[in-house]
């Protein structure tokens, strides 16, 4: 990818940074290669429309998002490989498959082993080459039995599973991250989880995104928490949100943790579904908590004097969010996903995928 581009920056990689904005059908009257006030505005639209912070800033997750965008469902062979696919044309197959029952996991853009998995089933139970490999054959197959199917099998596997209430925070594995200047808050939300049960561990290393949610994966935490500063007023949490899709545990834990920490500091916004790397590539539920914004010096100073009530504000909220989690829809009927077993005679070719 190209060096970090922003308003003001000039050269091939912002003419192709503009190529790309246009491809996704906007218009951009700046001078070719200049990165004016049109490339500023449409790029701050692909940020906000892609769950990323909206700053103007391409920078490795912005540049990720616009290539990843390229890419429709049929451009190219979709299976399982290392480093992982990444793209629209990933999520949307996401899509399809939980919608028709196969549970492809969170509907991230990223093949793993759940979209392998329920690709492999979908193609076992429609009479096709079971390769795990999807191709025309596949696509074809799921658009024909797809135009009926909606909801999603992932989230409501993760709603039955909260609705259940058998879950409880004492044993389970918390993977904590702060940025280095909130350590000191870090430290009090661990301990609280430590208090009730909970084994968790801080990394306060301030790494990127990327590494901090490998690293979390590594752990193989039950629930990743990440306290940093964010770019508007107030305090936000927020969970991994996709397209139709979010994270029915990430929401309880975030909307918890907003609860709970409106009685100690501002919060005047709702949770928000976002794809930020660290929520999107985490393999369990995760929340991402902003407790001020970034450059406010007065906010920052207020939670750090506050940081033993807002570090036990926010180990409340995970404990409320897994074992309490407040659940907005209890209704789960969907017949899309009652039972993942097609019986479809028109679905017979022995093709690849």
């Amino acid at each position: 990818m190209p060096a970090e581009l922003r308003r003001g920056g000039r050269g091939e990689a912002v003419r192709d940074l503009q190529q790309r904005l246009v491809g996704l059908g906007f218009a951009i009257t700046d001078d070719a290669g200049a990165f004016d006030a049109t490339t500023d505005a449409a790029v701050r639209a692909v940020q906000d429309g892609r769950g990323l912070r909206v700053d103007g800033i391409v920078g490795r997750q912005t540049w990720s998002a616009l290539v990843e965008s390229g890419f429709a469902l049929g451009d190219r062979l979709l299976y399982l490989r290392r480093p992982m696919l990444r793209g629209d044309d990933v999520a949307e197959l996401q899509r399809r498959l939980n919608a028709l029952g196969f549970d492809a996991g969170r509907e991230d853009g990223i093949l793993g082993d759940d979209t392998n998995r329920a690709l492999h089933a979908f193609q076992r139970d429609a009479g096709l080459a079971s390769d795990a490999i999807c191709g025309t054959v596949t696509i074809a197959a799921l658009t024909r039995v797809g135009s009926f199917a909606e909801g999603s099998v992932a989230a409501v596997r993760e709603k039955e599973e909260l609705l259940a209430g058998t879950q409880r925070l004492p044993g389970r594995k918390v993977y904590v991250a702060a940025t280095p200047g909130l350590a000191a808050l870090g430290e009090e939300v661990k301990r609280g989880l430590v208090e009730a049960g909970a084994h968790a561990v801080l990394d306060a290393s301030g790494d990127d995104d990327s590494f901090v949610a490998m690293e979390a994966n590594a752990f193989e935490a039950d629930l990743f928490l990440a306290i940093r500063l964010g770019d508007n007023p107030g305090c936000v949490c927020a969970y991994f949100s996709s397209g139709r899709f979010r994270s029915e545990t990430g929401f309880a834990v975030a909307t918890a943790i907003q609860t709970e920490l409106a009685t100690v500091v501002p919060t005047d916004r709702d949770v928000c579904g976002k794809a930020y790397a660290v929520l999107r590539e985490t393999s369990m539920p995760a929340v991402v908590c902003e407790v001020a914004p970034d450059g406010d010096v007065a906010a920052m100073g207020a939670v750090v004097t506050a940081a033993g009530d807002v570090g036990r504000a926010l180990a409340r909220g995970v404990r409320v969010g897994i074992e309490e989690p407040p659940i907005d829809d209890p209704a789960i009927d969907d017949p899309a996903i009652d039972d993942p077993a097609i019986d479809d005679p028109a679905i017979d070719d022995p093709g690849g995928g």
